[in-house]
């Protein structure tokens, strides 16, 4: 399909204002890293959004869904196709009893904020996580003894086939960084996290204390993907990192943050191919030093 029809049928599904030809995906990740994409889309309801991916799977056009790119290596040449985010125009937040519902472009800080202005306590683990509550459902996200399994009632998702659906719990396969929306490829609508009564002074001071030590040990100053690596079993992947002897060892732009291992940063200029090669060299020498295959977290999105 031409791109010139493409664009006229996205378009045609969410108006001209909401369709970006050739857009630098940097703008739109939190690496500040990454090429154009072909057609960058923000679709304003659901039913936009189903629309827009059945279109693509009909007519063969690669398409990706995202939300502000917190966890996103997208390539120097940029992406194929069509990128879809659910980000600002995905971001209602609303409370029934100690239940807080969320469209899946909602950052977590705003959840936590909302959920902090109800005095309802559970999410303060994940305040300080950086991306949307949609991406931390897929990834089932935790920090500090947090996961999102210990909260989540139930996720809208966008299946296969087009067609929404509601998941409980229990159907949503929740394990370390990984979920049945993962493995299957749906998309996030909306979630809904069951909550508990709380003081807010507790709450806040929680919250606080995990923003102040979130600052003290990571290197927030600079622009990166968060955890570069999965947490291998029976180790951490930055005193793996650490231990190997690569503390601010760099490729180009990239490096290893000193203040943490498991963060390669971007000091300024760093290329996609920096970070790859960076990230290799790492897996490189734990394996060779320690025996561990490193896993990355950061998922890389793109190239043609």
């Amino acid at each position: 399909m031409e791109q010139q029809a493409i664009y006229q049928r996205l378009c045609g599904i969410v108006g001209e204002a909401n369709v970006r030809k050739m857009e630098p995906m940097k703008r739109h990740t939190t690496f500040r890293i990454g090429g154009a994409a072909d057609f960058f889309v923000l679709p304003q309801t659901k039913e936009e959004l189903a629309e827009l991916v059945r279109f693509c799977k009909k007519d063969g056009v690669p398409w990706h869904v995202m939300g502000n790119g917190s966890n996103l290596l997208v390539a120097d040449a940029g992406v194929p196709g069509v990128v879809i985010q659910l980000f600002k125009n995905f971001s209602r937040i609303t409370l029934e009893d100690t239940v807080l519902c969320a469209q899946a472009g909602a950052i977590n800080a705003q959840v936590a904020k909302r959920a902090l202005e109800a005095s309802l306590a559970g999410f303060e683990f994940a305040a300080g996580i950086p991306g949307t509550i949609g991406g931390a459902v897929v990834m089932n996200a935790g920090a500090y003894g947090g996961e999102m399994k210990d909260i989540l009632l139930e996720t809208e998702v966008l299946d296969g086939d087009g067609q929404f659906r509601n998941l409980k719990n229990e159907e949503l396969e929740l394990g370390y960084r990984t979920s049945i929306i993962a493995k299957k490829g749906y998309v996030v609508t909306e979630v809904k996290l069951k909550l508990e009564k709380g003081a807010g002074e507790q709450i806040l001071a929680r919250m606080e204390e995990l923003r102040e030590r979130r600052t003290m040990r990571q290197p927030l100053e600079y622009p990166s993907a968060g955890s570069t690596f999965k947490r291998p079993e029976g180790y951490f992947a930055g005193k793996l990192i650490m231990d190997a002897g690569l503390a601010g060892c760099a490729v180009g732009g990239a490096k290893v943050s000193e203040k943490h291992c498991g963060f390669v940063i971007n000091t300024g200029e760093a290329t996609a191919e920096d970070v790859e090669c960076l990230m290799a060299k790492i897996q490189r020498t734990v394996r060779e030093k320690f025996g561990v295959e490193l896993e990355p977290e950061v998922k890389r999105l793109g190239g043609r």
